[in-house]
C-alpha cells in the first residue's frame, strides 16, 4: 500500500464517521483500521526521512573531503632541485656554501 492510498482511505473513514451514523461495532473496526493505516503512514514517513538523511549525509561527506592537490605531469622536466633556497616565504635565504 502506498502512502497516498493510506491517506485516501483514512480520509474516507473520517468522512464516513462525520456523515454517517455508525454503530459501535463498525466504529471499532474503523478505528482499528485507521490505527493500522496511521502506522503504515508513519513507517513510510520515517523511511523517507532516513533515506533523505543518508542522501544529505553523503553530500556533506563529499563537501568535507579534502581536495586533492594538483600533480604535475610525470613528463615535466622542471625538476630543479639544485635551485632550492632555504628560508621560505618572508625569511631570508641562507647563503650557499658551495
Amino acid at each position: 500500500m502506498t502512502y497516498n492510498e493510506a491517506i485516501q482511505e483514512l480520509e474516507t473513514i473520517l468522512r464516513s464517521l462525520e456523515t454517517d451514523q455508525v454503530d459501535v461495532d463498525d466504529l471499532t473496526a474503523r478505528a482499528e483500521r485507521s490505527a493500522e493505516l496511521i502506522r503504515v503512514c508513519r513507517h513510510k514517513l520515517r523511511h523517507a526521512e532516513a533515506s533523505l538523511d543518508r542522501v544529505f549525509d553523503s553530500l556533506d561527506e563529499e563537501d568535507d573531503e579534502p581536495e586533492k592537490p594538483e600533480q604535475a605531469p610525470d613528463n615535466e622536466e622542471d625538476d630543479d632541485t639544485d635551485d632550492y633556497q632555504s628560508g621560505g616565504p618572508g625569511r631570508p635565504a641562507s647563503p650557499r656554501l658551495f
